[in-house]
């Protein structure tokens, strides 16, 4: 999928928030978007996804089926989650049956099956972003577009997504995401598209960039065994320490280039839209979804 000399602002006499975007994802690939509060990130993932069309220039060669995760899903809707999912994988293109084995599948993996009666405006936050995960999900997209997927998620959903990304590019799909969190620090090999003053660079991943610490626990007899075959794999061993003793006070300081900025505030803090927010010529999700 490629951004051709896209341009957008949101009145026809307002300021330009992108100008001349020129970037590019294939299959297989993810990029993190980054940027300062405000300066259109998430406007760009929406351009991306064809939730917003640009003023001017194009979007080309965007996957048939393309999955959406705003950063706040739009849960004042008068539907159950099941009849919501349901839905929505209908209007994906997934007949009857498939979608309501999708349904199934992805109720069960984030943990929703105790809500699939429940109206989505008595959901909580991080339950109905668990809602938006599963409905991008539902079928496997070619683009996965996700605005701080991590907002409002418990620890076990947290760590699902980078597994959700990790699937998607096995099969073939692009990702784009952005996120203040820090979290994309486990997606390596993830390209940077930074955003700012209208324009977006892009920058191809650095080897070896991205490092983070995995704590493991062994049985105490296995240890030398252990640590040679973690240093044979080629990791770096840091300290071995008696489970039973208290963790180090204080933590090495983190590798600067996986400091995400924060990230803006969504569309609205680009400034109100007066250009059509309806999707691009390659899919149509619900109204609901596009908000």
């Amino acid at each position: 999928m490629r951004l051709e000399d896209v341009w957008l602002r949101y009145h026809r006499r307002g300021p330009w928030v992108l100008r001349g975007a020129e970037v590019r994802i294939g299959p297989g690939e993810v990029a993190v978007v980054l940027g300062r509060n405000g300066v259109g990130k998430s406007t760009l993932l929406q351009l991306a996804a064809g939730v917003l069309r640009p003023s001017r220039g194009r979007v080309v060669d965007r996957p048939a089926a393309v999955g959406w995760v705003p950063e706040r899903f739009p849960a004042d809707q008068p539907f159950t989650v099941g009849g919501y999912l349901t839905g929505m994988g209908r209007l994906a293109g997934l007949s009857g049956p498939a979608a309501a084995r999708a349904v199934r599948h992805w109720v069960d993996r984030l943990g929703l099956a105790r809500f699939h009666g429940v109206r989505l405006p008595e959901l909580s936050k991080g339950t109905a972003q668990k809602v938006g995960l599963a409905q991008a999900m539902l079928r496997p997209p070619g683009l996965l577009v996700l605005d701080e997927p991590w907002e409002g998620l418990d620890a076990a959903a947290r760590e699902l997504v980078p597994e959700l990304i990790g699937e998607v590019l096995a099969g073939g799909g692009a990702v784009l995401v952005s996120d203040h969190r820090g979290e994309t620090v486990r997606l390596p090999g993830a390209s940077r598209w930074t955003v700012a003053d209208g324009t977006v660079t892009a920058q191809a991943p650095t080897e070896g960039a991205a490092m983070v610490v995995v704590e493991l626990a062994v049985p105490a007899a296995g240890v030398a065994d252990a640590v040679a075959r973690l240093r044979a794999a080629g990791h770096h061993v840091l300290r071995v320490r008696d489970h039973a003793a208290p963790p180090p006070a204080t933590r090495p300081d983190p590798d600067p280039s996986a400091v995400v900025p924060d990230a803006d505030s969504g569309a609205a803090a680009d400034g109100g839209a007066d250009v059509d927010p309806g999707t691009g010529p390659d899919r149509a999700p619900a109204p609901e979804a596009a908000r």
